[in-house]
């Protein structure tokens, strides 16, 4: 995992939309960037439905969302339109932004032994550097965990 204090590798990939987002789009502007294994996947779907509940409260802070896995920009669209999504989910299959941010790793599950995307979220700050690592995160939590800790950053300043 890259760690905190580091530049975050930049990335060019196409949304949901088929529109090219780099991360030096958000330069200027903090962004939680997060990365998940499969679209309609239980604990995706879950984690992606957490940040769209929660999106309104991120579009408060002024912190853009942005998804990214390894599915097309079609499966994306279907994903965003099923479920509401009201942020970027960016498609990455050739691994470009997912081995940039040492997210492909292996995975055991039943004692099978695979390569995938393990549920991890960057803040990248405003100047492109990642304030904080969420390495293996819960689906369920991982968007209010991040409210907390922006929130809490808040307050200290």
């Amino acid at each position: 995992m890259l760690t905190e204090g580091m530049k975050a590798p930049d990335f060019e990939l196409p949304d949901q939309d088929g529109n090219v987002v780099r991360l030096a789009d958000f330069a200027g502007k903090k962004v939680v960037v997060y990365f998940y294994p499969k679209d309609n996947t239980p604990g995706c779907t879950r984690e992606a439905c957490a940040f769209g509940a929660a999106h309104p409260r991120y579009e408060e802070l002024g912190i853009p969302v942005v998804g990214i896995s390894r599915d097309t920009v079609a499966s994306h669209r279907k994903f965003a339109d099923k479920y509401e999504l009201p942020f970027q989910i960016l498609s990455d299959p050739e691994l470009t932004a997912i081995q940039a941010y040492d997210v492909w790793q292996e995975k055991k599950l039943y004692g099978k032994v695979s390569m995938g995307v393990v549920r991890s979220t960057y803040l990248v700050d405003e100047n492109g550097v990642i304030e904080k690592v969420w390495p293996k995160v819960k689906p369920d939590t991982n968007a209010q965990e991040i409210l907390d800790y922006l929130q809490g950053k808040g307050q200290e300043s």
